[in-house]
């Protein structure tokens, strides 16, 4: 075998082991610890060696490396297990196996019999699966000290892990050899395909030695470069090879395997660790990967395009200085680079949780309990267990359900396991796995402008994409053949191959019970029990989501008519500086399914309130599911419901015509004036709570407005001032006053000042003195009024009017009103004769 850097601290590594339980392994990218480090520990121990693999395409060449050295084929000694792929025999001891393998089989076998050490690789991507199975094993030393346990990792920092663990670390610095890095002088504008092109130009000119190796985020972005590059291979007498976990293990390997003539491999971030290429001296890249989330909305588990960490980016150029001076071209800028994380958050901060706690609580192991590295939030520890419940899949003191139970059995996230339980049980599971598959892999879609054209009106965009699997099977997958209906050759072979190691998992099929469109939309509804939404309005794209807020549903979506439906897949859209909501998958479904599966989250609700533009209280009964309301009624009050129907009137009284903010200030006003100078009356103020008191009881036995007059709640105010109150307020603040000539003027009372009247000079002649209230102990303050109705004098002496002011106003109206008699004392006058 080739020495590789990582031999020399191998039997450091060893020794650790003999000394205690645990170790941690820091080595860069290419140290050989991957193959080397679970080779030499199988020499060590008597049981099964198993190494955890962020990713198959690593545990399948890692399997395939320690095979070739130890000249044997895969499945011998050494095996890989990735999700629905085993390759071992009886003979096998040391097994390479993805995250979500070595989690399941912990839950499985909690003891891990037969195992005496577990290595896990690449620790520092931080995978959820990775920290569930760091945390179990930790549970699992405390009964089985003898079982050994490696972390081994290129960018962490080790020395928190090491403290978790109370374990030494061993450090193997690698051979590097310098490496040259160069950044975009500015944000390139350009299509990600066309920056590679140019940086591929740059690297490759003749003379260069070595290939090259490009990191994009996804297939989609391998093919456009590849595309954009094509021309320039076929100058240059370049190999373009892709790169990535969905090819087959014969195109990987072509990536992979020696070559003469100068390669660019076009990978995705499987070539970032666990993975070396020989040969490779230029490393491109765009700095960016596709990361794994999920959902917000579904919270099934996804792939976004997010930029890589400054430790990702350290490791990828570390792929150009692996056997020789490299170069590493970066399609961003070094302000972009600097202002990145130094690492990715870890998954179990950020992810939905649901398999992961259904999992574990299917294994009677409290998830809180764990020794976690990072203790998962307690926020999305909540959310794990409301859906649960929402799920069947435990029961409201989170406990699991025999439904639960039954979920575990599936490699699938609870809402999709919850899926495929329904359609098996309406005796339709394989067309349930189908729908599962293609909720839980990529889509299978290659063209969504020809999908938009051809969309019909249909109950349910998952039946629609469902006949395109099928169509893609009957033709065999045919790749010109499945282009030319819009289905992408590589996602749907992805998507029939889940469908069928899903269905394996079923066992003897269950009689079918009704139509199966109509079962897999039930089932569809069972997985998204909190994902209900009704349409606004016939024939409106926008529905009402029952988590609350709207959506728009797609032009591609064929539920075009249904009132009720359920969200499958929603996303947020952002365009011109406006977001949006956008649902992209919908299936319709009837309401008396919901009474069917969720009987205990419908709630009959009956609730009394104020219809303003009746100006009355009517009485709303609504069936809900979630915030949406499903069927609503209207009716007036009942007899038993008028107490509260009444509460209601009074609260909404207020502020409306019956409220007559003058009249009761006039009201108010002549309770002080009564209160101040007529002490004998025993009457006391009217105050806020006085009027409170009189509108509550106006407003009882009654729901309308139109039940209720201004004049009752002055009555009612009245009422309030006690026996003899009415003719008090007569006597003593009266809302009238007649002059000598008959004519009678209302009497204006305000707060704090005293009461007045209004009216014409010339009513007011042969008054020698001004009319009084509170039987003459008040004084009205006069205002005096010329012909035309202005003001002309302001008194509450009018004796003294007649004798100091009259004249000199006499002269100036005789001037301005000479029609009109102005005789020289108006206190002896004969007052005009009021109008009829």
């Amino acid at each position: 075998m080739l020495p590789l850097p990582i031999d020399a601290v191998l039997e450091q590594v060893l020794a650790a082991l003999r000394g205690g339980p645990s170790v941690v392994l820091e080595a860069p990218p290419g140290a050989g610890k991957t193959t080397r480090v679970p080779a030499a520990i199988l020499e060590l121990v008597q049981g099964e060696v198993v190494v955890l693999e962020p990713r198959r395409l690593a545990a399948r060449l890692a399997a395939k490396r320690v095979a070739e050295e130890r000249s044997e084929r895969v499945g011998e000694t050494v095996g890989y297990q990735v999700r629905f792929e085993e390759v071992s025999g009886p003979r096998t001891r040391l097994r390479f196996v993805t995250e979500g393998i070595l989690a399941r089989r912990l839950l499985g076998d909690p003891d891990l019999r037969g195992v005496s050490c577990v290595v896990l690789d690449e620790f520092h991507e931080r995978h959820l699966q990775g920290d569930v199975a760091l945390a179990l094993l930790q549970r699992l030393q405390r009964r089985r000290p003898e079982l050994k346990l490696i972390i081994m990792s290129a960018t962490l920092d080790a020395a928190p892990l090491a403290e978790h663990l109370g374990c030494p670390i061993v450090r193997s610095e690698g051979r590097r050899f310098e490496v040259a890095l160069e950044f975009a002088e500015k944000a390139d504008q350009r299509r990600i395909g066309d920056q590679v092109a140019a940086a591929v130009r740059k690297l490759t000119v003749p003379g260069a030695l070595g290939h090259t190796l490009v990191f994009l985020p996804g297939a989609a972005e391998i093919r456009y470069a590849a595309e954009a590059c094509r021309e320039l291979a076929r100058d240059r007498d370049l190999l373009l090879l892709p790169l990535h976990g969905d090819l087959s293990p014969e195109e990987q390997d072509r990536a992979l395997a020696p070559s003469r003539q100068r390669k660019v491999i076009l990978s995705t971030n499987v070539a970032e660790t666990s993975v070396t290429i020989e040969g490779v001296t230029a490393v491109v890249d765009s700095g960016l990967a596709r990361v794994a989330s999920h959902s917000p909305w579904s919270g099934l588990p996804s792939l976004q395009i997010a930029k890589i960490s400054r430790a990702s980016a350290t490791q990828r150029a570390g792929r150009a200085g692996r056997t020789a001076p490299g170069r590493v071209l970066r399609l961003y800028t070094k302000q972009d680079h600097d202002t990145r994380p130094e690492q990715q958050t870890p998954e179990i901060l950020r992810l939905d949780l649901a398999e992961t706690v259904l999992e574990l609580r299917s294994q009677g192991i409290p998830p809180l309990t764990l020794p976690w590295l990072d203790p998962p939030p307690a926020s999305a520890m909540g959310a794990a267990d409301e859906l649960l419940r929402r799920l069947g899949a435990v029961d409201r003191k989170g406990a699991v359900t025999p439904v639960g139970r039954a979920c575990v059995r599936f490699p699938l996230h609870p809402r999709l396991s919850r899926l495929v339980l329904e359609a098996e049980g309406r005796g339709h599971g394989a067309a349930g796995c189908a729908l599962a598959a293609l909720l839980g892999e990529r889509d299978l879609r290659s063209s969504r402008d020809l999908r938009e054209a051809r969309a019909p009106t249909g109950p349910s965009d998952l039946l629609e994409l469902l006949e395109l699997l099928e169509a893609a099977r009957a033709r065999s997958f045919a790749p010109a053949a499945l282009r030319d209906l819009g289905i992408d050759p590589g996602g749907a072979r992805r998507v029939d191959k889940a469908r069928g190691q899903l269905q394996r998992l079923l066992g003897k099929p269950q009689p079918a019970r009704g139509q199966r469109d109509e079962a897999l939309q039930i089932a569809l509804l069972a997985g998204f029990p909190d994902r209900v939404a009704r349409r606004r309005a016939p024939g409106s794209s926008e529905v009402l989501l029952g988590a609350g807020g709207t959506a728009q549903l797609a032009p591609s979506s064929v539920v075009r008519e249904a009132p009720l439906l359920v969200a499958v897949d929603v996303e947020e859209r952002r365009e011109r500086g406006r977001s949006g909501v956008v649902l992209r998958l919908a299936s319709a479904i009837e309401p008396e399914w919901l009474l069917d599966l969720f009987p205990d989250d419908l709630r009959d609700q009956t609730e009394l309130f104020w219809e303003a533009s009746r100006g009355r209280v009517e009485v709303k009964s609504c069936l809900r599911y979630d915030a949406l309301v499903l069927e609503e009624a209207r009716r007036l009050p009942l007899a038993a419901e008028l107490p509260r129907a009444a509460e209601l009137l009074y609260a909404n009284a207020r502020g409306t015509p019956l409220f007559d903010p003058e009249a009761l200030a006039q009201l108010r006003a002549r309770t002080e004036l009564v209160v101040l100078h007529a002490p004998e009356a025993g009457m006391h103020r009217l105050t806020e709570a006085d009027v409170d008191a009189a509108l509550r009881a106006l407003c009882e036995g009654h729901f309308s407005l139109a039940d209720l007059s201004a004049e009752a709640l002055l009555a009612a105010l009245i009422d309030r001032l006690g026996p003899g109150g009415q003719r008090a307020l007569a006597t003593f603040a009266p809302e009238q006053v007649a002059l000598p000539g008959g004519r009678k003027l209302r009497v204006e009372y305000a707060s704090g000042q005293p009461p007045a009247v209004r009216s014409r000079l010339q009513d007011f002649f042969g008054s020698a003195r001004g009319p009084t209230v509170a039987q003459g102990r008040v004084p009205l303050t006069l205002h005096l009024l010329a012909p035309n109705g202005r003001a002309q004098q302001v008194t509450s002496d009018l004796a003294g009017f007649w004798q100091r002011h009259y004249p000199a106003v006499r002269r100036e109206l005789m001037r301005k009103y000479p029609r009109h008699a102005w005789p020289e004392d108006g206190s002896t006058a004969t007052p005009p004769v009021p109008r009829r």
